[in-house]
């Protein structure tokens, strides 16, 4: 029997314990999805049993690469991307981030700009006009696609078990909230 401080998940154990947005705990993955700002088309979706999006972003515009042969020129992220490593890692990148910062990134001034560079210059954009404008369009872009997948196709858990199997249901679904967003565009 296991002990009561266990919490190794029996039916599927590459899942995690994560922190549900509202409060609380689910055992389940964490999808990511990039999304085209004009037609609204999912053009990469990754997944992983990680809870923490912070080193996700490199993985993320290595899969646009791989779908679209090109880096997107402006790539919008939530403060869950944010890491001052990975900052630092794609400055050379051609693709422009446009990343929150959180809380504290309301506040340049509590950024320390030697100790983080990358973060402290990310504050500055988006104190900007243009950082702010763009990163305002964000939510209008990504999470459409996310409400979608949960009420148009009424997909709200996994049904395989392990990694690998649930990170191809996951693009499965992403593909079929694709061909059914250009289904659309073809009876119109």
């Amino acid at each position: 029997m296991p002990e009561e401080s266990a919490q190794e998940n029996f039916t599927d154990p590459d899942s995690r314990i994560m922190k549900r947005a509202g409060g609380g705990f689910d055992q389940g993955y964490n999808g990511h999805t990039a999304v085209d700002a004009q037609a609204q088309i999912i053009v990469a979706a990754e997944l992983t049993n990680n809870g923490a999006d912070s080193d996700r972003l490199p993985v993320l515009l290595q899969a646009i690469q791989d779908t679209c042969g090109t880096a997107p020129e402006v790539v919008l992220a939530d403060a869950g991307f944010r890491a001052e490593k990975v900052f630092e890692q794609l400055a050379q990148h051609p693709t422009e981030l446009v990343v929150a910062l959180g809380r504290e990134g309301r506040h340049a001034l509590k950024i320390h700009p030697k100790k983080y560079p990358h973060t402290a210059a990310m504050a500055d954009k988006l104190a900007s006009q243009e950082g702010e404008a763009a990163y305002r369009r964000r939510k209008a872009i990504v999470e459409p696609p996310n409400g979608w997948i949960k009420h148009l196709l009424g997909f709200r858990q996994f049904s395989f078990r392990g990694l690998s199997k649930v990170r191809a249901e996951w693009k499965l679904m992403c593909v079929a909230l694709n061909l059914r967003r250009m289904g659309g565009w073809c009876a119109s």
